[in-house]
């Protein structure tokens, strides 16, 4: 095999019989070619795998510039040579004059550049309509942005910065191998504060509605591009702080969680994901005083007189805003009829409480506190909860916590506290026990271990659980407070005595293993 096309011939087959006979070695093939020395070696695999990897990769029967130049050189009365023209190109270190032809006959309109020690892939057409243009390790920059990312963020020229083979972008642009956008700035629309925005049902259909709200929702912080020059090029900048200029930079995998910690200023909470649907839609936001939409929640700041959700609440360093251009968050449609967006009085009031039981953790019909935020399972709270009782109803803390008890208990010794009867601080051993159950989150301490844990009753003679001190508790078999106590040590003691002798068991038998 000597020519060129008999090695060429003699590669496809051999490609062939191993996507036919062995294609379970196919991954272990393309992991090969695309190993980092090689894609230095040859630029246009490099594009491959990144086409392959973004889904921009397109199958063609024949190179996609081949019809195009094939006429161009019809044209000019050239024929096959043309053809063959076509497929050759020099590897060189810059573009010179005349060799145009080896930047525009690479694939998808697609170049390989670099930054620094960061890699990428330009897309031609992008760049030229001022988008986000380059492809780096799964994410899309701006040149100012791939230029940031690559660490050259004090030049402040990426034309100088960005270099494709070892060719600065500037010499590309000046030998018009590359389109910049035009020298233009694209105007902002500007939204008044408590603007009313008529809605008509006949005209728009659903997906016009929803996408418009939306609009309506973020006008007020919509980034622009504004493009200014800078020597003799052009400047891709946006109206954003500085910490979401370097938003492609950012890790978005802390803000995954189903809820995340968010600040006011002074102010902190818990902003759930699945509550969210406006600024003034939707409640979600808790503290532990209550539940508030955002706007609420800003409006609780004293030191913001004309604070704005979007930009005045932070989650790990950002603004709302950056997480809604993330679609990290999604503003509900205007015409939205779910609960969340509704203004019906019982949809507003179960806003007001929590989705799950504050002891164990789980959804159902609960009963609603009318002073905190906490909802229980009529059987989880103590006392039980009568569901049919009409009126508010409080739950035992709000209650401890209105009560003179609260105050007085302050001034109590621990050795007073354990001799004072039952009675007189029935309060304090209710949300005790309450807030061991909440703490228990995988039930461990709940039911009798001698059911579940095997020899449990061998190695423990005086066994004791949750529901057993609960039992005791509302049968009144506690005398002092400290009788109380003493059974939440007994479980913890009983734990600790049974895991050492089990573990004490393990490493002898460990030790006479024949295999140690």
């Amino acid at each position: 095999m000597r020519s060129r096309e008999q090695k060429e011939k003699g590669f496809y087959e051999v490609l062939d019989w191993v996507e036919k006979k062995r294609p379970q070695y196919m991954h272990q093939f393309w992991r090969c070619v695309f190993e980092d020395h090689i894609l230095q070696l040859y630029p246009t695999l490099r594009i491959l795998r990144n086409s392959l990897l973004d889904g921009t990769f397109r199958l063609y029967e024949k190179p996609p510039d081949v019809e195009t130049l094939t006429e161009e050189e019809e044209s000019e009365g050239k024929g096959e040579k043309g053809k063959e023209k076509s497929y050759t190109r020099k590897r060189t270190s810059s573009v010179k004059k005349g060799d145009k032809q080896e930047i525009l006959t690479l694939p998808e309109a697609q170049l390989p550049v670099t930054c620094g020690d960061k890699e990428g892939t330009l897309y031609r057409d992008k760049l030229s309509r001022g988008e986000k243009c380059i492809l780096s390790q799964g994410r899309w920059f701006t040149p100012a942005g791939f230029e940031r990312f690559g660490g050259k963020k004090n030049n402040k020229n990426w034309k100088s910065s960005i270099r494709c083979r070892n060719t600065p972008l500037k010499k590309l642009i000046e030998e018009e191998h590359l389109q910049c956008p035009p020298m233009e700035r694209r105007k902002r629309t500007c939204v008044q504060k408590n603007m009313r925005f008529p809605v008509s049902s006949s005209e728009s259909s659903s997906a016009d509605l929803e996408t418009s709200s939306s609009l309506l929702e973020e006008s007020d912080s919509e980034d622009f591009q504004e493009q200014g020059g800078r020597g003799e090029g052009t400047e891709f900048r946006g109206r954003v702080e500085e910490e979401e200029e370097e938003e492609d930079m950012a890790d978005l995998s802390v803000f995954q969680a189903p809820s995340l910690p968010v600040t006011c200023v002074s102010l902190t909470g818990t902003l759930y994901k699945y509550r969210f649907a406006s600024g003034s839609r939707g409640k979600c936001v808790r503290t532990e005083e209550r539940w508030f939409t955002l706007e609420e929640f800003v409006k609780q700041e004293p030191t913001l007189t004309d604070g704005h959700w979007k930009k005045d609440i932070l989650c790990h360093g950002k603004t709302l805003n950056f997480l809604l251009k993330k679609k990290i968050l999604r503003i509900h449609s205007l015409l939205c009829e779910c609960a969340k967006c509704s203004t019906q009085k019982e949809d507003v009031m179960a806003q007001n409480n929590d989705d799950e039981c504050y002891v164990c953790h789980s959804e159902g019909a609960l009963v609603c506190c009318d002073e905190c935020p906490q909802a229980f399972h009529s059987h989880c709270h103590l006392p039980t909860v009568d569901e049919d009782s009409p009126g508010e109803w409080i739950c035992t803390f709000c209650v401890l916590r209105n009560s003179q008890q609260w105050r007085d208990s302050s001034n109590i010794s621990e050795q007073e506290a354990f001799k004072a009867p039952v009675s007189q601080h029935i309060l304090h051993c209710h949300c005790l026990l309450l807030c061991v159950y909440r703490e228990d989150i995988q039930k461990v301490f709940v039911e009798d271990p001698r059911q579940t844990v095997p020899r449990y009753s061998e190695i423990i003679t005086q066994p004791m659980w949750l529901d057993r001190i609960k039992q005791k508790l509302e049968s009144g078999e506690y005398q002092t407070v400290g009788a109380f106590v003493s059974d939440f040590q007994l479980i913890f003691s009983n734990c600790s005595t049974f895991n050492r002798v089990r573990f004490t068991e393990t490493c002898y038998i460990i030790n006479k293993s024949p295999n140690n």
